[in-house]
């Protein structure tokens, strides 16, 4: 019998994980500082999160110089953004499913 958390990924149990994936899914790519302030995260708390979601290749990392200063911009592969919404689809079932 199938449960009605089988869509859910372990990959998603963080809240700055979750926060992460859902900026990224609404923008195109988003700098390092950008992530933080949005997600009110520490610099290597983000750093960590963001290693483990290039590690399972859900996002990939783009580094460049922009004048003398590093910029690290994110973005979500094709696998990223597939399997973000079938998480997000597992979060609708279950909530629609609660009472059922």
């Amino acid at each position: 019998m199938k449960s009605i958390i089988d869509n859910l990924s372990k990959l998603f149990d963080s809240r700055l994980r979750l926060g992460i994936m859902a900026i990224l899914m609404v923008n195109e790519k988003v700098d390092f500082n950008s992530l933080k302030e949005h997600l009110n995260a520490s610099d290597g708390n983000l750093a960590s999160h963001l290693k483990a979601l290039e590690k399972h290749e859900l996002i990939v990392v783009h580094k460049q110089f922009v004048g003398r200063k590093p910029k690290t911009t994110y973005q979500t592969t094709d696998l990223g953004r597939a399997l973000f919404k079938q998480h997000l689809d597992g979060l609708n079932n279950l909530i629609q499913n609660i009472n059922a």
